[in-house]
């Protein structure tokens, strides 16, 4: 049986320009339901594997990215501490797609437009393995966790509730 070709995504050609391993996890979805909860569900992975990707903006950085545990909340708090920001409000939704150049369910920590300072929730420094947004709703890819901090330039971060 042939393999069904999977449509490159831009975060997919980063880590391949990286020379980075990945599984890609693709599922339905709808527009009810574009969160990562839901696509830990679909791919049938384990949940505290999934993380999601929120974009935010610092009052001293401008644009900044987190990664966290789906089932988490970002402390916006620690989220500003952590970042060297005294403030930090959420991206608007109507800006996600010309900032990032991902749209809402489909917002990959890798292959952003630009190099945004990345921070990725603590709990996910023990993990071998993260599973994030592929840069497409309904499509998530798995790769090693110390790889994504390298392909971000991340930093690992106490950003959760």
């Amino acid at each position: 049986m042939k393999k069904k070709k999977i449509q490159k995504t831009n975060a997919m050609r980063v880590l391949e320009n990286y020379r980075i391993n990945y599984d890609v996890h693709e599922y339905a979805w709808n527009e009810e339901h574009t969160d990562a909860k839901t696509a830990a569900d679909k791919v049938a992975m384990p949940f505290q594997k999934v993380y999601k990707t929120l974009v935010a903006v610092g009052n001293i950085t401008g644009v900044i990215v987190a990664c966290i545990p789906a089932s988490n909340e970002l402390d916006l708090k620690k989220f500003a501490k952590a970042s060297g920001n005294k403030k930090v409000d959420m991206l608007h939704m109507k800006d996600l797609e010309k900032t990032t150049g991902y749209i809402r369910g489909g917002c990959s920590p890798v292959g952003m437009k630009k190099l945004f300072p990345t921070y990725i929730a603590a709990e996910a420094e023990a993990m071998e393995t993260i599973i994030v947004s592929a840069g497409k709703r309904g499509m998530q890819m798995e790769l090693p966790t110390g790889d994504l901090i390298e392909v971000t330039s991340g930093d690992f971060a106490d950003i959760t509730e």
